[in-house]
């Protein structure tokens, strides 16, 4: 798994009637992209995160593209 400061980590659910989390990764601490991730969820808490199978990066537009 790799990722960006920026993208958004999604953490599905393992079981009926939980939620979903989502954050953003602020920070990127493993070398090239990879985990452990420090993410700001959207209730504003901060984890640091290693991304298990439940888990997956939504990663940001490329800014390269029509800019």
């Amino acid at each position: 798994m790799h990722a960006a400061v920026g993208d958004q980590l999604h953490i599905h659910s393992r079981s009926v009637g939980m939620v979903d989390q989502k954050g953003i990764i602020t920070e990127v601490r493993g070398t090239n992209g990879e985990p452990p991730y420090l993410v700001r969820f959207e209730d504003g808490h901060e984890g640091l995160i290693y991304p298990g199978p439940d888990c997956n990066i939504e990663h940001l537009p490329s800014r390269g593209a029509n800019h």
